[in-house]
């Protein structure tokens, strides 16, 4: 027997035991199912012991397999982060991951200009509502929209949020819109990255919990679909303003009150605390920071 354990099925134990399922361990190293499985009972051969206890659909480690799993799994984490480091401590890319809406209505207008300014940068985007975990994922920053509080994270605020009410301009008209409590007879998108209809309709319609759940709703789950069906005249909602730049440019939507609701929540850039960036990475937060204080007016959206 070779005196050396198997080092493929240790990946693959690695990614079984953190994503427990097989499966899920397969779609992350791109093999089959069956393929991570024959990994794991080579690995259970060669140590003696098994490792998981099969189920139907289902995987449970054994005590055998925690306890391994604790002695070898930080160690191979490290060899990991080290690797990347390396490897990253010498790269141009930028890693970054922001949501959905951030990243279509703010962030693809301004990308170009970056580009153009620093050609050398390899931007990778991501864009997910799921929070970045530093420690695991090769992120350099992460966009979140979040209180800033972050333990063992460096947050930066880049924007400021606030609840703001829009609707299409024939929208407006068609409902006689005069005052918030005449939102009563509209139709309200409800978009889960701002769910705060009822306290801006608490605080400028002066409305109660039962009036408020008697207006009609829709929920939706993604900002993009909110902002085009209050384009397209299907209702009205509450978004940030920096989410609505074009629309508001080109006079799709129009925010028919002049009430705004603050928050505790805004968008803020985040990295691993007690990091140095890289050039590249320092780079492009300057430079979103420096992005975020040119107000819209001035014309700079889509250039």
């Amino acid at each position: 027997m070779n005196v050396n354990p198997p080092l493929n099925a240790l990946r693959a134990f690695e990614a079984a035991m953190r994503l427990n399922s097989f499966s899920r361990a397969a779609d992350e190293l791109s093999v089959t199912p069956g393929a991570v499985a024959q990994q794991i009972r080579h690995l259970e051969e060669w140590l003696g012991v098994a490792l998981f206890t099969r189920h139907i659909r289902r995987i449970q480690p054994t005590a055998d397999g925690l306890a391994y799993a604790a002695s070898v799994l930080p160690p191979l984490r490290e060899i990991v982060r080290a690797s990347v480091g390396l490897r990253e401590r010498h790269s141009q890319g930028v890693r970054v991951t922001m949501p959905p809406g951030f990243a279509a209505k703010w962030f693809a207008p301004r990308m170009a200009r970056f580009l153009t300014r620093y050609p050398s940068v390899a931007l990778h985007v991501s864009s997910s509502t799921a929070l970045a975990a530093f420690e695991s994922e090769p992120f350099d920053l992460a966009i979140r929209h979040f209180d800033g509080k972050a333990p063992g994270l460096e947050a930066r605020l880049l924007c400021a949020d606030a609840s703001h009410m829009y609707c299409s301009p024939e929208y407006a008209q068609r409902l006689a819109l005069q005052r918030p409590a005449d939102l009563t007879r509209a139709t309200l998108l409800r978009d889960t990255f701002h769910p705060n209809w009822d306290a801006w309709l608490t605080t400028f319609a002066g409305l109660d919990h039962g009036h408020i759940a008697a207006i009609t709703s829709v929920h939706v789950d993604q900002t993009l679909l909110a902002v085009e069906a209050a384009v397209h005249g299907q209702g009205v909602l509450i978004t940030s303003a920096l989410l609505v730049e074009a629309e508001i440019a080109a006079g799709t939507l129009i925010e028919p009150f002049d009430a705004h609701l603050p928050l505790e929540k805004a968008f803020y850039i985040v990295h691993a605390g007690g990091a140095k960036l890289r050039e590249p990475v320092r780079l492009f937060r300057d430079w979103l920071l420096a992005e975020a204080e040119v107000p819209p007016a001035q014309g700079r959206v889509g250039r």
